[in-house]
């Protein structure tokens, strides 16, 4: 069966699994875009933290935006649930819990049990192959990769990622949805890292070798990137915002699929390990301000 009717039009209602920074950064945009958005968190805890999180970035988009109608027009377009509980029928439901495989096959076969047959669903994983977690799916030709990058509110990207089986309606459906969020798409077949992560993890790991042979500092292997190739960002700087933890988890997926050439340095696996993960524990490769109350 697929989806019928979903990539006709924009998305009304779109469902989104899993709150941390990437979830709580698609609903924002979804809701300024003027979506209703359900967001599922696990536990009231967790979904009370994921409404923080997306409260402060619509309110700091009411402060880059004067024009931007009062934040609470749009926070009563979103229901955040701390159990998975979704309508049959939102157009659209993504995923974006952390970058583990057993994990995500288990969200989206709950969700898939949850919506309609024409809803069409994504995962926003940034590396793990596409086919292999719809392989649990009954239906995997609704299914696609919609990777966002962060932060969502700022990046004008979105990757949509074609799996074996996805049908042409869902990848429609996908690219809608991008546009629906004012965003630029680049399609990709289902390829280990896709584009984005395999290119970016690629230059990020060269260069925390490059930490690590004390060929220069952080601040100038990130400064000679900016300014001499016009990145807009450094890698180590890029690590930090991601997360140490995800971009090794990514890395390491990678290594077992394409070579030793993925392999994470020793100084990657030290920092994880000594919680040095970057923005969200306070210190990476830069120290980071603690977020403010009631974000995190």
């Amino acid at each position: 069966m697929t989806p019928r009717t979903q990539a006709a039009g924009p998305v009304q209602h779109l469902g989104v699994v899993g709150g941390g920074t990437m979830g709580a950064g698609i609903c924002q945009v979804a809701l300024l875009a003027g979506a209703r958005v359900t967001l599922v968190e696990d536990g009231q805890a967790a979904a009370l933290a994921a409404r923080g999180r997306i409260e402060a970035g619509l309110a700091a988009a009411a402060r880059r935006t004067a024009p931007l109608k009062d934040t609470e027009q749009y926070l009563s377009a979103l229901t955040v649930l701390p159990v998975l509980r979704l309508d049959a029928e939102l157009g659209l439901v993504i995923e974006s819990v952390p970058e583990d495989l057993a994990l995500k096959q288990s969200v989206l076969t709950a969700i898939e049990a949850e919506v309609g047959p024409d809803t069409v669903l994504a995962s926003n994983t940034s590396a793990l192959s596409i086919s292999a977690l719809a392989s649990v799916l009954r239906h995997p030709e609704r299914f696609a990769g919609i990777h966002f990058f962060n932060p969502v509110p700022a990046s004008a990207l979105i990757e949509v990622v074609r799996g074996s089986r996805t049908s042409p309606l869902a990848v429609q459906a996908a690219r809608g949805l991008a546009q629906q969020l004012g965003k630029e798409v680049v399609e990709v077949a289902d390829s280990p890292g896709f584009a984005t992560s395999r290119l970016g993890v690629l230059l990020g790991l060269e260069a925390i070798r490059m930490c690590e042979d004390s060929v220069a500092s952080a601040a100038d292997i990130d400064r000679a990137i900016v300014l001499g190739y016009k990145h807009p960002i450094g890698p180590l700087r890029l690590c930090d915002l991601v997360g140490l933890d995800v971009r090794l988890a990514i890395a390491e997926d990678l290594a077992k699929r394409l070579g030793s050439r993925f392999e994470p340095p020793p100084l990657m696996r030290q920092m994880v390990a000594q919680g040095l993960l970057g923005k969200k524990s306070g210190q990476g490769f830069y120290s980071w301000p603690a977020p403010a109350t009631g974000t995190a």
